[in-house]
């Protein structure tokens, strides 16, 4: 029994280490805002036709 509560134990301390690295960078950290311009190419915008499309289904 003295394992198991010591492991569990050790299992605390590091989720609490986790939790309060977390709590820090959200109270300290601050993000910068920018902006970000992606460019598409117009072939995935219009894409060339690939031939005729049938209106009736056979």
């Amino acid at each position: 029994m003295p394992t198991l509560i010591r492991f569990l134990s050790v299992l605390a301390v590091i989720a609490g280490l986790i939790y309060g690295a977390m709590w820090a960078l959200v109270t300290f950290v601050e993000p910068q805002e920018r902006d970000v311009t992606i460019r598409i190419p117009s072939e995935r915008v219009n894409p060339p036709s690939t031939g005729t499309i049938n209106a009736t289904k056979k």
